[in-house]
C-alpha cells in the first residue's frame, strides 16, 4: 500500500507503509480511544493510569515513562500527548520509534485526532467515528458561567515550603484554566461559559497573584492561571464547577471555595468527562450538558 503520511500536533510528518500492529500508548484517553476503535488487540503497553486495554504492560505513569520498558516492547507507534508525558522522554522515543503527540484544545480538535487515529490503525469504518462528525461546528450560546478550578495549593507564605494542608482545605491560591483549553471547550459545548477564559498564567507565582510585575516567559504555557479567592470573588460565576481529578476537591476545599461564590450552584462532574479527549467525549459531553442544566 501507498505511504499514508499524517503530521502530528507537533507538526512532525509520520509515514506508515502498513497499519501499526505493536501500539504503547502514553495517554489514558488515548489507550479508551484505541480499544473503541477496536484496535485494542495491537496495545503492547500502556500506562499505570490507563483504565483500559487490560492485560497489557505497564511501562511507568504519564510523567515518568520508562523509556526503556516501552522500547523493549518493540512497538511500531507510540501514541504520546505533549501535556501528559515530560519532554524528555518523547525526545527519547522518537529517535528509535514513531512517536505520535497530540495537543487538543477543542472538542473538534479532539475528534480530528480519533480520526487521525483511525487512518493510521485502518480503523476508518468503526461506528463511533460518524458520532464525532455529527458534531456542531459552533458551541452554543453560554447560558451561564462557571469557575474551574482544578488545583489548590497550600503553601507557607512568603517561603514557598508545602506544609499539610489545613482541615478546612485554606490555600494561598488555586489553578485554574482558561479558554484555550480542551476542559474549558468542553464546558462551552454544554452552554457554559468560563469565569477565567481570557486569563492568561504569569511569571513568576507572585506576579500570577498580583503581587509583582510579570516577566517575559517565552515558550511557557499560559494557559493554567493561578489566582487568589479574592479574584475569583471578582469574577463571579453561577456554577462551581469541580472536577474529581487531577484534584480531588474534599469538603473542606468546597466550603473554601464556597466563601468566594457563596451562591453559586456546586456541581461535581467526571474529571475525564472534562480532560478525556477523543472517543470519551462522545457520550462525556451528553453527562456534563445535563449535570449543569
Amino acid at each position: 500500500m501507498p505511504a499514508l503520511k499524517l503530521t502530528d500536533d507537533l507538526g512532525r510528518t509520520l509515514a506508515f507503509t502498513r497499519p501499526p500492529q505493536r501500539v504503547v500508548s502514553l495517554v489514558p484517553s488515548d489507550t479508551y480511544s484505541i480499544v473503541a476503535l477496536g484496535a485494542g488487540d495491537r496495545l503492547v503497553g500502556r500506562t499505570t493510569y490507563c483504565e483500559h486495554g487490560e492485560g497489557v504492560a505497564t511501562v511507568g505513569g504519564t510523567k515518568d515513562v520508562d523509556v526503556e520498558a516501552v522500547l523493549a516492547l518493540g512497538p511500531d507507534l507510540v501514541i504520546a500527548n505533549q501535556e501528559e508525558n515530560t519532554r524528555a522522554a518523547l525526545e527519547a522515543l522518537a529517535g528509535r520509534v514513531p512517536v505520535l503527540v497530540s495537543l487538543p484544545r477543542t472538542v473538534a480538535q479532539g475528534f480530528a485526532h480519533l480520526a487521525r487515529l483511525a487512518r493510521i490503525l485502518g480503523a476508518e469504518a468503526a461506528p463511533l467515528l460518524r458520532r464525532a462528525y455529527t458534531l456542531p461546528a459552533e458551541p452554543p450560546p453560554a447560558e451561564r458561567r462557571a469557575f474551574v478550578p482544578i488545583w489548590m495549593d497550600p503553601l507557607q507564605a512568603g517561603t514557598g515550603a508545602r506544609r499539610a494542608a489545613p482541615p478546612n482545605g485554606g490555600a494561598q491560591y488555586v489553578m485554574t484554566l482558561n479558554a484555550d483549553t480542551f476542559g474549558s471547550d468542553v464546558l462551552a459545548r454544554a452552554g457554559v461559559g468560563n469565569a477565567f477564559g481570557d486569563r492568561l498564567r504569569l511569571y513568576p507565582l507572585a506576579a500570577d497573584l498580583g503581587k509583582t510585575a510579570p516577566v517575559d516567559a517565552p515558550g511557557r504555557d499560559v494557559r493554567y492561571p493561578r489566582v487568589t479567592l479574592d479574584e475569583v470573588r471578582g469574577r463571579g460565576a453561577e456554577l462551581l464547577v469541580l472536577p474529581d481529578e487531577p484534584y480531588a476537591f474534599s469538603a473542606g476545599d468546597e466550603r473554601v471555595l464556597r466563601e468566594a461564590l457563596p451562591t453559586a450552584r456546586v456541581v461535581r462532574v467526571s474529571g475525564k468527562d472534562l480532560f478525556w479527549y477523543g472517543a470519551w467525549t462522545l457520550d462525556a459531553l451528553a453527562r456534563l450538558s445535563k449535570a449543569v442544566a
